[in-house]
């Protein structure tokens, strides 16, 4: 089966772009000595896991059922951080994790007993209050932010049965941000490290973009855990699956407005909500700057700003042939973040899933229908 054989919209990975992204990732667990998680927040193919599962420390998990699916997906390790734990998921989040972080002091207070005699390793997150993410959205030291515990709020007597500390300042950012958070993360909190296990470094880490500086990410890492003699995690996601395949779609219909709209089977509301949060415009194969045809794309929902690149200020795509109603186009690196956000407004289909070989072999589909909108509602 060839990618023009599958039904539209579909969400299809590469899988010799995954494997390089996850050699590079390997490499630096091994030039380093951290041990690196997928973080499933921002990958979650599930086609793809036996690779990332092999290929990695483990899986960072938001919750209960991400921590299912890290379980039934072969993970060799299981860490657990959420905002807040529920008395009803809080007995299974420890029996199926190996590290489990509280987000609070109230939280640590309310579940220590449990959570002491599960045998598990436990963390607290903190805030250092310092981040350089180009957006609030995804700022977790915003001011006002509900994620972990700021050096004014740690409260040093209450540590026993701590393990390691878990801080996550970065949003799409290079070594450079790191180094930067790393300084503020022990100035305020450097006095507690010593006598913690581990230090987990969380996500955001740019790693597998191109002029993403690996060997200062090595450095620091390196040099941290020589300074203080503790295990090292970092959690990327977005990473993970950077680059590393897109989503096909058909356009059902043009409309002619004073601007051409190819009204589409998918939807930048339904299946590429960054688009519209971070936002950012996504590149389009075989767009050219200098084309002479130019295009907006719309989904096929009811939603009249769900054009994509819309909310960035870039809905245009300009080609150097004319697009026709039943062509296929293809969005770029649409893996990350897409399908574990997605939604069936409108009733809209969601995109189904395939992997494709370096030949371009369909090797493994799954597809979803209105079974998946029937039960969400």
């Amino acid at each position: 089966m060839k990618l023009n054989d599958i039904k539209t919209p579909a969400y299809v990975c590469e899988e010799a772009k995954l494997k390089s992204n996850l050699e590079l990732l390997s490499y630096v667990a091994e030039r380093s000595g951290a041990n690196v998680l997928c973080a499933l927040k921002g990958f979650a193919f599930s086609l793809g896991m036996p690779m990332v599962a092999s290929a990695l420390h483990g899986a960072t998990c938001s919750g209960l059922h991400e921590a299912k699916y890290a379980k039934e997906h072969g993970f060799k390790s299981v860490h657990t951080y959420c905002p807040a734990f529920s008395n009803d998921d809080i007995d299974e989040v420890l029996t199926l994790s190996d590290h489990v972080v509280f987000n609070s002091f109230n939280q640590w207070d309310k579940f220590k007993q449990k959570a002491i005699n599960s045998g598990k390793s436990i963390g607290l997150r903190v805030n250092p209050q310092f981040s350089q993410s180009p957006t609030d959205m995804y700022n977790p030291c915003a001011k006002y932010s509900r994620l972990g515990i700021t050096r004014a709020n740690f409260d040093a007597s209450n540590l026993d049965g701590i393990d390691g500390l878990h801080f996550h300042a970065l949003c799409e950012e290079s070594a450079y941000s790191l180094e930067l958070v790393l300084a503020e993360f022990e100035a305020k909190f450097g006095e507690f490290i010593p006598k913690m296990k581990w230090v987990n470094f969380g996500g955001g880490h740019h790693i597998t973009k191109a002029g993403y500086d690996v060997e200062l990410l090595i450095n620091l890492i390196k040099n941290f855990r020589a300074k203080y003699g503790v295990e090292v995690f970092i959690e990327p996601g977005e990473a993970v699956g950077w680059e590393c395949g897109f989503l096909v779609c058909s356009v059902l219909d043009i409309v002619d407005n004073e601007e051409k709209t190819c009204i589409i089977d998918a939807s930048a509301e339904c299946h590429m909500p960054d688009t519209i949060l971070m936002p950012y415009r996504p590149a389009m194969r075989g767009e050219s700057k200098n084309g002479k045809f130019t295009y907006r794309f719309g989904g096929a929902t009811c939603l009249a700003g769900d054009i994509v690149g819309n909310e960035a200020g870039e809905p245009f795509y300009k080609f150097n042939h004319e697009i026709k109603i039943g062509d296929r186009v293809i969005f770029e690196d649409q893996i990350h973040y897409t399908i574990v956000k997605n939604t069936t407004f409108n009733g809209v289909k969601l995109p189904n899933l395939a992997m494709m070989k370096e030949n371009g072999e369909i090797t493994q589909l799954k597809e979803f229908g209105y079974e998946e909108f029937r039960r969400r509602n």
